[in-house]
């Protein structure tokens, strides 16, 4: 039996309209599995979520490194030919992961990104799952 998970692909969706140059937003739990996206398709999505789950990973071992942190990852940004990806620790056990074309505004993004994260961090939590399903 699968358990309800609620659609939270609307809360995406402020972001984007927020931030010009948005492409696509997805929301992920720390084992790399989408539980919401805007305006990216599902294969893509789930892609971008697998990936994520290895940068939180490798950046999760460089936090480690510091003496006086808490070894978590915080927020990961890798700008490309083209533009940027952003990913944002975003309540326990769960990621905001962005990706914008090259003529974004950086800092709005990243201020954004940051609101929406306090604004509704409650609902951003993944809880762990049992059995495979969502409780």
């Amino acid at each position: 039996m699968t358990a309800y998970r609620p659609n939270m692909d609307w809360m995406l969706s402020d972001l984007a309209k927020s931030v010009p140059f948005t492409r696509y937003i997805v929301l992920l739990s720390a084992d790399g599995l989408r539980m919401a996206q805007h305006n990216t398709a599902a294969d893509t999505a789930d892609r971008l979520a697998a990936a994520c789950a290895g940068l939180q990973s490798l950046a999760a071992a460089v936090a480690a490194e510091f003496p006086k942190g808490d070894g978590r990852m915080r927020l990961v940004v890798i700008e490309v030919n083209g533009g940027y990806f952003y990913m944002m620790a975003a309540g326990a056990g769960a990621y905001l992961a962005v990706l914008a074309d090259g003529q974004v505004d950086t800092g709005l993004l990243g201020h954004r990104m940051r609101d929406l994260v306090i604004r509704i961090g409650e609902h951003l939590t993944s809880p762990p799952r049992r059995d495979g399903a969502f409780p």
